[in-house]
């Protein structure tokens, strides 16, 4: 589809193959964008095609353009802070960075601000342009690979939407304590809170579905090196996991890991999702600097 931005507005022309379509029917129908947002959109009349007002009930044709108000300029809600950043991908809608082990993904309160999210919104800000930084996903403070964020709320709940129904696809490289028996197989584990400690989960019975496909790569003396898949995106899914079946993550001291590293040995090696108003797929891939094992090939 061809799209563009023109200062604070989103253009999108209608392809010629979306017949008899309306204002109403692609925000509901094509985006499944939020019933909030959309009301908003009715009430304000920023919505408009080839430049004017336009009834949400009239159909379109191939080539009329769609215009919406998702740049305006807004306070921020995460605080710029400077850093070296590796951007993966972006364009004004979202943007995929490489996030370093031993930052969080985002704040947790107001004085966090050496977070991946404030590195990001200095980014976006030093390229001249506003955006709200808003994650789609996250990482745990010393995993890490590729973390998607959406610059608008539209994408933003677009996203969500996709992961929910997981078409955002994410590919892990883990190296694992010992020597798995199984060369590929899926973990299929409930995960649950571990009530004798405050940020451990734990497989339980009474947790929540949690599914993770593994694949071995390789094998070296009391090490396995994979590549992971999950389903779900549960907390610390796959450290327990690999725990519960008596592989802990190399470095992974939480989940009883020995210090091979310095942090457990899991990347989030590349992310795949349907761009949320394109449709295109986006496929990026991040490597690893810290732990050399981790950048094989998938």
């Amino acid at each position: 589809m061809k799209t563009r931005r023109i200062g604070d507005q989103f253009e999108l022309t209608i392809p010629g193959n979306w017949k008899n379509v309306t204002i109403e029917m692609i925000l509901k129908d094509k985006w499944n964008s939020p019933k909030k947002w959309i009301h908003s959109m009715r009430m304000s009349k920023e919505v408009k095609i080839n430049g004017e007002v336009a009834g949400w009930d009239e159909p379109l044709k191939g080539g009329d353009r769609l215009q919406l108000p998702l740049f305006k300029d807004l306070e921020l809600n995460v605080n710029p802070t400077y850093g070296e950043l590796d951007v993966l991908y972006e364009d004004e809608h979202v943007i995929v960075v490489n996030k370093p082990a031993g930052i969080d993904t985002h704040p947790n309160g107001p004085d966090d601000t050496d977070t991946l999210a404030n590195l990001v919104a200095f980014h976006i800000q030093a390229s001249g342009k506003s955006a709200n930084v808003l994650h789609v996903h996250r990482l745990d403070k010393d995993t890490s690979g590729a973390v998607l964020f959406a610059k608008d709320p539209l994408s933003k709940a677009i996203l969500d939407r996709l992961l929910s129904e997981r078409k955002v696809k994410r590919t892990y490289h883990a190296v694992a304590q010992g020597s798995l028996k199984k060369n590929k197989g899926s973990i299929t584990d409930p995960i649950g809170r571990d009530r004798h400690h405050p940020t451990r989960r734990r497989v339980s019975a009474s947790g929540q579905e949690a599914i993770t496909h593994f694949k071995v790569v390789s094998k070296q003396q009391d090490r396995t090196f994979l590549t992971l898949q999950l389903k779900t995106g549960r907390t610390h899914q796959i450290r327990v996991h690999m725990s519960s079946l008596g592989h802990p993550l190399a470095g992974d001291l939480l989940y009883d890991g020995t210090p091979v590293y310095k942090r457990q040995a899991l990347h989030a090696s590349s992310i795949v999702f349907p761009h949320p108003l394109t449709g295109e797929t986006i496929s990026c891939h991040a490597s690893c600097s810290d732990i050399a094992e981790l950048n094989w090939e998938d």
